[in-house]
């Protein structure tokens, strides 16, 4: 961002990476798939690089909230300088915080997740899919809590998974009714007490009740917590886990 900022450019948008896409390796392919599609429908993207700080979202749902007002604030800052605009994301916890909670700190961006760029790209026709690579997979799709339940985005995703060949079908608790994952409220990194049975391991055994070839996710954390689930469950060579913007990727060749 910085040098484009240098040759006075602004691109059409802001790539905000998030901290689980710039270091965990399985969301750096989220990334990586994200990025391909922005370049191969002619999206204008940049990203902060080494300016970007984690939104502050974990620590303020662990309770610390001095974190959260410093990173954020800086964030804020950062972006407020190069006039940002518009935000796109594939972690819906960067989405909710920079959406809804940055404004009280003086940042007002229109943020998107990716899947609604995505959908919105396959309605105006910018974004087109090549059919078959899933033609007799049977894709499920889990609801994320933070695009679901706190920002009522539920047909986004849904609509780019309709575009695949799959056949989609719904788990038994989706949509307002959905399970989390397990990793919300930052118990992504806290450790459960013995014998406790872990809100994964019960999502994925909804997942394997479902007969789906594949799961649709669109959160880091998500992906994490459901590949972990299967994988206890020694499903993983039978259920495959992906993030939308991938299996967009993987249908149309590109690399």
């Amino acid at each position: 961002m910085s040098e484009m900022a240098v040759e006075n450019l602004k691109p059409e948008i802001l790539f905000w990476v998030g901290c689980a896409g710039s270091y965990d390796a399985r969301a750096q392919r989220v990334t990586k798939a994200l990025s391909t599609i922005l370049q191969n429908v002619g999206i204008d993207f940049a990203i902060l690089g080494t300016e970007e700080s984690c939104t502050g979202d974990p620590a303020r749902r662990a309770g610390n909230e001095f974190v959260f007002q410093m990173t954020a604030n800086q964030n804020v800052q950062t972006m407020n300088m190069y006039d940002v605009k518009k935000i796109v994301t594939a972690c819906p916890h960067c989405f909710n915080t920079i959406k809804n909670e940055y404004p009280a700190l003086g940042g007002h961006y229109d943020v998107v997740h990716h899947t609604q760029l995505i959908s919105t790209l396959i309605e105006e026709g910018r974004l087109t899919i090549e059919g078959g690579a899933y033609k007799g997979k049977k894709i499920t799709y889990h609801d994320s809590c933070y695009l679901g339940r706190v920002n009522g985005e539920y047909e986004a995703p849904r609509r780019a998974i309709e575009a695949l060949d799959g056949d989609l079908t719904e788990l038994k608790r989706s949509r307002a009714n959905g399970l989390c994952c397990g990793a919300g409220g930052a118990q992504m990194f806290k450790e459960n007490e013995p014998g406790d049975k872990r809100i994964n391991t019960e999502r994925a055994e909804e997942v394997l009740s479902s007969g789906a070839d594949i799961v649709a996710a669109n959160c880091p954390f998500c992906i994490t917590m459901i590949s972990d689930g299967i994988t206890a469950k020694e499903k993983q060579d039978d259920v495959m886990v992906f993030d939308i913007s991938e299996l967009i990727v993987n249908a149309n060749g590109w690399s």
